[in-house]
């Protein structure tokens, strides 16, 4: 992932879950202008810190770098949400998905 992906998917997923990059910044133990600057292109984030993104953002570094998934937290609640599901049920739900394409 070059350094421009990896800023537009940071921002993505903090704006998905509906934060600042000021709530962020200060939530993950940094300045206020951190993430603000990583979206900027100003800094770049250390692995720890990486580690500590994700885990605010309660995603893993592999849900991260999947861009193919717009909202990872949002389908983790889904998939959990049909863990007791019937068969015609998840069917149905399916269908319901496909048509939303």
């Amino acid at each position: 992932m070059e350094r421009e992906e990896f800023i537009k998917r940071l921002t993505e997923l903090r704006m998905n879950k509906g934060v600042s990059a000021r709530e962020m910044s200060l939530s993950i133990g940094q300045s206020e202008g951190y993430i603000n600057n990583i979206e900027n292109g100003v800094n770049f984030p250390s692995m720890a810190v990486f580690f500590y993104i994700c885990d605010y953002l309660d995603i893993t570094p592999m849900e991260f770098f999947d861009v193919s998934v717009k909202n990872p937290t949002k389908s983790k609640e889904l998939l959990d949400a049909t863990k007791n599901l019937s068969n015609e049920q998840l069917e149905h739900l399916i269908a319901i998905a496909k048509g939303l394409k």
